[in-house]
């Protein structure tokens, strides 16, 4: 049997209410709407480190954050553990990367070189950060800056279509990321935000302030995405490789967008950890898959389905049962987590258990949040510290120490980490990022 390929494609800041499969009818998403019917959707998929370095060091490590170190963004992910890129590579795979990394440090705009800061990449078209959508910097293997023309996740996917294309029969594991829906919202083709006439954009019930323009601009990203999803399976299709190819369609964290009164993510709300996750196998089989699956675990659970070896280092669990009907234990809960907040949110650390039902936070005051899903969808009711809701909070609370215990996380502040990794941060918490362009793009010595 030949080796089963892998497409990874993630949106960055897109959260699992952005369409139509995860709920939300006014949301235009035909393409992903039709992948879900051909895929196993985990609805209770989990952003455990909702932001957008530290969930990337996640997929690729299979770690939590106080094992890989990246709990803050612009830090760069070490060489010297296994990751998803190197054992794929290992294991026999032309492996691709495409799109934003933020994985090599605070130069966001700078070269990342052929060689171990690629983490096991070897075709590669990326820029280290970015969110310029409309003109967009990145570098192949020479450090000269190219730019995407025109709406860069296009020009990304028209990139994967040929990466695809010229392997041929030749096992390959492409990893495609997009920077939208994250703001600027703004930048995204005509087209698709002529879809969203701002009286009709959907507002959720939770958001009492609406920024019409930001929530316009979002979902018309998303509507641009949806079609770009469409154009991957159509030429994996016309190239004879979509029936032994794993797609898996996700993102690392979502966007508040003014639900509770709060922006963007690194907040344990449902619209800040919860992520869409589609896995389409070769076969096309299609279920909703209730059970809990977080960034840590992709790693495990995408490398069994593939049958390559999971490395030792990998802490996450192998949820791979789950598709395949092998006979596996269902998490009872998962874990999310912001163990330093920085730059737009800059609040206490906080930790979370999310189950099927509850999710359950705890600050460094002690309890803050607790939610019953089913029956407050938009958790508008916080049931911590209630007397008829003691028990459950007790079982949560134990579900927290559980996890916390499991990863060696003693939970302290923010502080204490910033002096264990030996990070230095700015007065809004953040590692500082530098911008510019590197000398040898801009011709300076």
């Amino acid at each position: 049997m030949p080796k089963p390929n892998l497409v990874f494609v993630f949106a960055d800041q897109m959260r699992a209410e952005a369409t139509g499969f995860g709920g939300n009818a006014a949301v235009h998403t035909p393409y992903l709407d039709r992948l879900a019917q051909q895929s196993f959707h985990f609805p209770n998929c989990i952003s455990g480190t909702p932001v957008c370095t530290p969930w990337r060091a996640c997929l690729l490590t299979g770690q939590y954050p106080l094992a890989h170190g990246l709990y803050l963004n612009d830090v760069r992910l070490p060489t010297d553990r296994p990751t998803f890129g190197t054992v794929l590579k290992e294991a026999g795979y032309h492996t691709g990367y495409i799109g934003k990394w933020h994985l090599d440090g605070p130069k966001r705009k700078a070269f990342t070189p052929p060689g171990p800061r690629r983490q096991g990449f070897d075709f590669w078209a990326v820029a280290n950060c970015s969110h310029e959508y409309m003109h967009s910097i990145y570098y192949h293997d020479q450090p000269v800056p190219e730019y995407w023309p025109g709406y860069d996740a296009e020009m990304q996917t028209a990139e994967a279509l040929a990466f695809m294309k010229r392997q041929g029969k030749d096992p390959f594991a492409l990893f495609l990321s997009w920077g939208p829906p994250h703001n600027p919202y703004r930048q995204v083709p005509q087209p698709f935000l002529d879809l969203y006439p701002r009286n009709q954009v959907p507002v959720r019930k939770n958001c009492p302030e609406p920024n019409l323009d930001d929530l316009q601009g979002y979902y018309a990203h998303v509507s641009a995405l949806d079609e770009q999803v469409g154009r991957l399976l159509q030429g994996l299709q016309h190239n004879g490789q979509l029936d032994n190819t794993f797609f898996v369609f996700t993102s690392d964290h979502g966007d508040m967008l003014g639900s509770h009164g709060m922006q963007r993510k690194q907040l344990p709300w449902e619209e800040s950890i919860n992520v869409p996750f589609l896995l389409r196998t070769p076969r096309g089989d299609a279920k909703r898959v209730p059970a809990l699956l977080n960034g840590w675990d992709l790693m495990p659970t995408l490398l069994m389905l593939m049958g390559v070896k999971v490395p030792s280092t990998v802490q996450g669990l192998d949820l791979s049962g789950a598709v395949t009907g092998k006979r596996h234990e269902a998490p009872s809960s998962t874990l999310a987590c912001a163990i330093a907040t920085f730059s737009e949110y800059c609040g206490q650390p906080w930790r979370a258990v999310r189950t099927e039902r509850y999710t359950y936070v705890e600050n460094l005051d002690g309890p803050w949040l607790l939610y019953d899903n089913p029956r407050d969808p938009f958790q508008q009711r916080n049931l911590v510290n209630l007397i008829e809701h003691a028990p459950a909070q007790a079982y949560l609370k134990g579900e927290l120490q559980k996890h916390l215990r499991r990863f060696g996380d003693e939970f302290k502040p923010a502080e204490y980490y910033h002096k264990r990794f030996g990070y230095q941060v700015g007065k809004d918490g953040a590692i500082p990022i530098d911008n510019s362009l590197p000398a040898a793009a801009t011709g300076q010595n």
